[in-house]
């Protein structure tokens, strides 16, 4: 087992162009951790963020980039033992998942089911963990509830989709694009908004016979928050996960808060202890897994770069005309953009 390893550090703040690959020393497991040979990780706009400098990691973690990945169990540091060497797992962690070798909180490990690529596999973790947290324990979504996704083509918004309908919920999603709509449409949502074309409150009232939806996934803020407020139903819930126009607004009436009664709430995943990861992965392990190793609700392939060519990735993600996931492959499985 080799002492080093490739990893994906940015060299100052900016585009693709600040990525670069660096030999590093091969992390060793601490207490409660695996050792995990990578074999494909996820990308997501909190690396794009990290890139441009606007989301440094959690002190004391990593500058290597990415967080989430798949791969195969190699070592077991102290006090490690719900999993052997050679088991094939998926999990999140703090950074440090675009790399040849890395570090997993045991707590948070997932085992990836029988006949679940390692492509998909690494797709998995940041997605799934974000939307059970905020869509179906924060905002406690329903069987027969409606879900308005904004953002519907992205890795967050696609996952929701397909866990949402798999939940039984109706799912109105908004997208930049006829091409985007038609997609979302395509992974089973029941309506779909384009939004440079149409109102989206207007557009989300009719498709809930006039009610309005009763959650709402927001990744954009600025004006949708307001909008937001206007669109959702009596005793709905908003869930913020991110704020892509801004998280100040100079004027908005919450007037909605009181007379439809309406929950607000909103979260971030990264810097949560590992307990409540532990919670999650717990949770997505007994109501996910059984739907995952049943070939229900995996995640779309956007496409797949291999690790050498991650700028290259990065443009795809900036470009923003993906729809689902975007992966990065340590192996031969990578086959590019589409």
């Amino acid at each position: 087992m080799s002492t080093t390893m490739r990893a994906v550090i940015a060299v100052g703040q900016g585009g693709p162009e600040v990525l670069r690959i660096v030999e590093r020393p091969r992390p060793e497991p601490g207490e409660g951790q695996l050792l995990v040979r990578v074999e494909s990780a996820g990308i997501n706009r909190p690396d794009v963020m990290q890139r441009e400098g606007r989301y440094p990691p959690p002190p004391g973690a990593s500058d290597v980039l990415g967080l989430e990945l798949a791969g195969i169990v190699e070592a077991l540091g102290p006090g490690a033992g719900r999993f052997r060497t050679g088991d094939r797992v998926m999990a999140l962690v703090h950074s440090g998942a675009y790399a040849e070798w890395a570090v997993v909180d045991e707590a948070v490990a997932l085992k990836v089911p029988d006949g679940l690529p390692a492509i998909e596999a690494g797709a998995i973790p940041e997605t799934y963990f974000t939307v059970w947290s905020n869509v179906f324990e924060r905002a406690r979504l329903r069987a027969g509830e409606s879900l308005l996704i904004h953002g519907g083509a992205s890795g967050i918004g696609t996952t929701a989709i397909l866990l949402a309908k798999a939940w039984g919920a109706r799912v109105i999603v908004t997208a930049g694009s006829s091409e985007k709509c038609a997609a979302c449409l395509k992974l089973g949502a029941d309506a779909a908004i384009d939004y440079r074309r149409e109102d989206f409150v207007a557009a989300a009232r009719a498709a809930t016979d006039g009610g309005g939806p009763d959650v709402i996934l927001d990744m954009v803020g600025g004006p949708y928050i307001a909008r937001n407020l206007d669109a959702v139903a009596v005793d709905g819930r908003i869930a913020q996960i991110a704020f892509q126009q801004g998280s100040r607004v100079t004027e908005i009436d919450l007037q909605p808060l009181l007379t439809k009664r309406v929950t607000l709430t909103g979260s971030t995943l990264r810097a949560r202890p590992v307990a409540l990861k532990a919670r999650l992965a717990e949770a997505l392990a007994e109501h996910v897994l059984p739907l995952l190793a049943a070939g229900r609700a995996r995640p779309p392939i956007d496409s797949v770069f291999p690790f050498d060519r991650v700028a290259e990735a990065h443009a795809r993600m900036d470009g923003g005309q993906h729809v689902g996931k975007i992966v990065l492959s340590m192996g031969d499985a990578a086959r590019g953009s589409r």
